[in-house]
């Protein structure tokens, strides 16, 4: 499927959507567990040695691959981040920061699992985290695209979108930029960021929308072999024309240009 149809697919109802992931036997295993424990947790030894609560927070926070660490993100933790030279205000990549201020141990000690934030936002963030999974193996571009829309509230300037290598990813495919941007000074890529987009825009939900459908469109058309077309539906000799969902697509990347 294209980017766009992935994307309308599994974002068009949210609601609906995570019904459908709660639903799922290891997740509602995985939720049930947590919610149970998560209070039991009053320290980052607590949190260390209970395997399960801790693999779901790092899912939760997108951060699974990192979760054989244990080492470094006792560290992070440990560091708090009340502390300018703390190691997670240091970390370019904002989930581990993100984390440590959710799960802020050395600021409210026994207290800290008991807020919103440990509790049904870690479960909230872990449906969102499926959800985005679930769309990428359809189309990574609609993985994106449903990341970016989620993550619009902590966009604050073009810096917090050259820290986040999927918003830049985001930024660069919509407005035709090359990934070699990134080897230019930090101040440099914020310049070009601003030249095409004014972040206080993004509060425009028909900005927004009108951007998200730009970077749908123009991901179908420079990534044409995340694009599937059915056997089925192939011209006799197999000879394989140009889709209707891309054919739109060059139509609307013409009509953002003019």
């Amino acid at each position: 499927m294209t980017a766009l149809t992935t994307f309308n697919l599994f974002a068009s109802d949210p609601v609906a959507a995570r019904e459908r992931i709660s639903k799922k036997p290891n997740i509602a295993r995985e939720v049930e567990y947590y919610n149970e424990n998560i209070s039991s947790i009053k320290s980052i030894d607590d949190f260390m040695e209970n395997q399960q609560i801790y693999s779901t927070v790092m899912r939760s926070y997108g951060l699974e691959d990192m979760a054989y660490a244990k080492g470094f993100m006792r560290k992070l933790l440990e560091g708090g981040i009340d502390d300018d030279d703390a190691m997670a205000n240091k970390l370019t990549d904002p989930r581990y920061k993100q984390l440590v201020e959710d799960f802020n141990f050395v600021r409210y000690g026994s207290a800290t699992t008991a807020f919103d934030r440990t509790q049904s936002g870690v479960i909230d963030n872990l449906y969102s985290q499926r959800l985005e999974a679930d769309a990428g193996q359809q189309n990574s571009g609609a993985r994106l695209a449903i990341y970016f829309k989620r993550k619009i509230e902590d966009i604050a300037d073009a810096y917090s979108i050259i820290g986040d290598q999927a918003l830049l990813k985001f930024v660069q495919t919509a407005f035709s930029l090359p990934e070699l941007m990134s080897l230019a000074s930090i101040e440099k890529q914020a310049e070009m960021i601003d030249e095409l987009l004014d972040t206080d825009d993004l509060s425009d939900p028909e900005f927004l929308d009108n951007l998200v459908i730009r970077f749908l469109d123009t991901w179908d058309i420079t990534n044409p072999e995340s694009v599937s077309i059915p056997p089925l539906i192939s011209p006799p000799g197999g000879q394989i024309g140009i889709s209707q969902d891309i054919l739109s697509s060059i139509q609307n990347i013409k009509f953002y240009n003019r």
